[in-house]
């Protein structure tokens, strides 16, 4: 169970546990949210599973990297602000660094290091982390034949492309709804107010072109970084709306050379900005970046991390809650299905994935060196 600790032993621990994991998290965050749960839920038993489940409906709620959030979350429990800051940081650290490697061949060089044979063997090992832990999750989250429901429900719309984010407001205000219903009476009228978020306002930019500095290239991340919500498609389209069409910063294959490393890499997909900055204006502008669009998610955890025990006290909340978690995992379902299509496409992948879920449910093995594995034989095969 979560303590808050705050020395300096506590601190370094953090610090490795989440420099490993931003090292080896390749597969996007549905991978590194399965990866955080076995390591601080099953192995370290530092957050039970419902307020690890509690902990990642939050991030769904909020703008930014989710996984990145989530590793803030749980630094914030485990040791207050400092912890917030040390695991945050480290979980960027990693990707950041591999991320600049990149640009700096790219710069140089005129292309990209090649890492098919590495993903071509990870990807199996990921898929069986990712479907251990929604095993988990799943019998923590789905309290009752009605969350069971819910959580169907909420897959097939994902799987229709409705919105990430009205799947999971709509999720946990039905089951909020739900609960009222059950505990006042049908005839009681329960009224929900959505205030409209002043979002449009703030994403619009005047046209014309804007002359590149530090300062622009910062207040730019710091924008998408506070607003964006959905997938790495999505911040894609945040990109090229504004770096491509209206300032001319980059061209559409550096922006896609740009998205490309953030997928091939491990840890969060949002050190695109990293590999954009260093591009644009070399080391410092990497860090320029990065620390933009990164900035906002330790802000939002930070204001909204002592909320989340808060409302899982209140029945009405913890019901809210509750349908949020269902929705959660239903997207990773959905993300899961949709990485698997890609990552298991021959016998050699299927038979990874099976020796990896095997390994990871029978024999409690670590998933880092499962990951290890994968990619020291996927390399081995490429050659």
């Amino acid at each position: 169970m979560a303590r808050n600790r705050s020395g300096a032993a506590e601190l370094w621990t953090l610090a490795w546990v989440f420099l490993k994991l931003g090292s080896i998290g390749f597969g996007g965050p549905a991978a590194h949210i399965a990866l955080m749960e076995q390591e601080v839920v099953q192995r370290r038993r530092w957050l039970l599973r419902q307020q690890f489940l509690d902990l990642l409906g939050a991030t769904q709620l909020i703008p930014g990297p989710n996984s990145t959030e989530l590793a803030i979350h749980i630094g914030q429990r485990r040791a207050g602000w400092r912890g917030l800051l040390v695991a945050g940081c480290c979980f960027i650290l990693p990707a950041a660094l591999i991320v600049t490697a990149f640009a700096w061949a790219y710069v140089h060089f005129g292309t990209l290091p090649r890492a098919a044979g590495l993903l071509y063997g990870v990807k199996p090992v990921i898929i069986a982390v990712v479907l251990q832990a929604l095993w988990g999750l799943g019998r923590g989250a789905v309290k009752s034949k009605f969350l069971a429901l819910v959580g169907l429900a909420i897959l097939a719309l994902c799987l229709l492309r409705i919105h990430e984010l009205a799947l999971l407001l709509g999720a946990g205000l039905f089951a909020a709804w739900v609960h009222r219903l059950r505990r006042h009476g049908a005839d009681v009228a329960v009224r929900i107010l959505l205030p409209a978020p002043q979002i449009v306002g703030f994403l619009a930019t005047a046209p014309g072109t804007v002359v590149f500095g530090l300062w622009p290239l910062f207040l730019f991340f710091l924008k998408v970084g506070s607003v964006l919500f959905g997938s790495g498609y999505v911040l894609l389209a945040f990109l090229r709306g504004d770096l491509v069409e209206r300032w001319g910063w980059l061209t559409n294959a550096q922006l896609l050379d740009a998205v490309a490393v953030g997928q091939v890499t491990p840890g969060p997909v949002f050190t695109t900005a990293t590999f954009i900055g260093y591009v644009l204006a070399g080391s410092t502008g990497a860090l320029v970046a990065t620390i933009g669009i990164f900035l906002p998610a330790f802000v939002f955890v930070a204001c909204s991390g002592p909320l989340v025990p808060r409302l899982r006290r209140s029945p009405t909340a913890g019901a809210f809650l509750d349908g949020v978690n269902v929705a959660s995992l239903a997207l990773m379902t959905a993300v899961t299905y949709e990485l698997g299509r890609s990552a298991l496409v021959d016998s050699l992948t299927w038979g990874a994935a099976l020796v990896s879920a095997v390994l990871l449910l029978r024999f409690r093995v670590n998933s880092a060196w499962l990951v290890c594995g994968g990619a020291v034989l996927g390399s081995l095969l490429h050659a």
